[in-house]
């Protein structure tokens, strides 16, 4: 709301809403609110997506050879990662939680500002990967915190040769991470706005300060 004040030599002049009116809330681009949502809708849609395509990998996969499919563009076979991709650190499964870990409390982080609806499907993404694996490293054999993560979609090779075998989970951390640095390099903030708009904003006079400006340049 903006609320007009006359001076004393009869101008107009418009001043701001004043500091916790209703219209600070609305700021620019989607509400928070709505974007956290969405970032938490599209991390559950993501975490149970995985968690289901690995249990019917365990179900139909298990003590059978790979699946091919697309003429041999995909193949689908069932294997268990201690590690990361292409098995890198496999004898040091405990450190992935804990990166996990620091990867949802960054999300948390960047949520406090977040008003961008790219931004909500982008970290929703990660999260939803991230608690999937994170699932397997907790709750999957052989232990807890150190369990082994099921991955099932092989390309271009029944094994792995290629390129990592991998899961749900994994593709959506990858799409998540994708769509970030599409933002970032588009100058689309976490905030709604875009890098460089505010700036712009702050150097050029509004069309109502210009013509306060020639008014008194007149009268000079």
């Amino acid at each position: 709301m903006r609320v007009t004040v006359a001076s004393v030599d009869g101008e107009q002049m418009t001043a701001a809403p004043p500091a916790g009116s209703g219209t600070a809330e609305s700021g620019h681009g989607t509400p928070r609110r709505r974007a956290v949502g969405i970032l938490l809708g599209v991390a559950l849609f993501s975490l149970v997506a995985d968690v289901v395509t690995k249990q019917l990998a365990l179900s139909e996969l298990t003590g059978r050879g790979p699946v091919r499919l697309l003429g041999g563009a995909v193949y689908l076979t069932l294997t268990r990662n201690s590690g990361a991709a292409w098995s890198i650190g496999s004898g040091h499964t405990w450190v992935f939680p804990l990166i996990t870990c620091g990867v949802i409390a960054w999300i948390g982080w960047m949520a406090l500002r977040l008003r961008s609806l790219p931004w909500a499907v982008s970290l929703g993404l990660v999260l939803g990967g991230a608690l999937g694996n994170l699932t397997d490293r907790i709750f999957r054999a052989p232990g807890h915190f150190v369990g082994h993560v099921v991955d099932m979609v092989s390309l271009f090779d029944p094994y792995g040769q290629v390129w990592p075998v991998f899961n749900l989970a994994d593709s959506s951390l990858v799409c998540g991470v994708v769509l970030a640095v599409l933002l970032e390099l588009t100058g689309r903030q976490r905030d709604g706005g875009r890098a460089g708009a505010e700036a712009a904003e702050s150097v050029e006079p509004t069309s109502a300060e210009a013509a306060h400006g020639g008014e008194q340049r007149g009268r000079a």
